[in-house]
């Protein structure tokens, strides 16, 4: 959960999807990479945005699971859903440091949300999980809206 200055969450549309969802950057760990470092490195892959610092991390593991009628189309039907440890950031660059056309882009707009909004931009399966997401990091959001 990338947050700018004011406590807006950075969200972004997935490239490869019709639908009108906007997410959070998102991605796996490589062998050997701490969680930490995995967020902060997908970060920068998907967004360009090389500016920021965890100020936060959840305290459990968060999973979704995709519909039934998902799972044979997403990744090669090998997994059911995904099991997540999510991380508040703090933006710390400029608008101007942030750049989806990455080398292999992911999305196709980006802007920045009211965390009270995540649940309605999601697609509806992660819906819960942007709750969690949202409640988890919602002392951080307020702090930052207060400085």
């Amino acid at each position: 959960m990338l947050l700018n200055r004011v406590g807006q969450v950075f969200v972004a549309q997935r490239i490869d999807s019709p639908s009108n969802a906007w997410q959070m950057p998102q991605g796996g760990i490589d062998k050997g990479e701490s969680p930490q470092a995995a967020a902060l490195r997908e970060l920068e892959e998907e967004t360009g945005i090389a500016t920021a610092r965890i100020l936060a991390q959840s305290r459990d593991w968060l999973r979704y699971d995709l519909p039934h009628d998902l799972v044979p189309k997403v990744w090669r039907g090998r997994y059911r859903g995904q099991e997540q440890m999510w991380f508040a950031m703090a933006f710390e660059g400029a608008e101007s440091d942030i750049d989806i056309a990455t080398e292999h882009p992911e999305f196709s707009a980006w802007r920045w949300a009211e965390a009270a909004e995540l649940p309605g931009l999601i697609v509806e399966f992660k819906r819960s999980l942007y709750k969690a997401v949202a409640a988890e990091f919602s002392e951080v959001v307020e702090g930052l809206r207060k400085n």
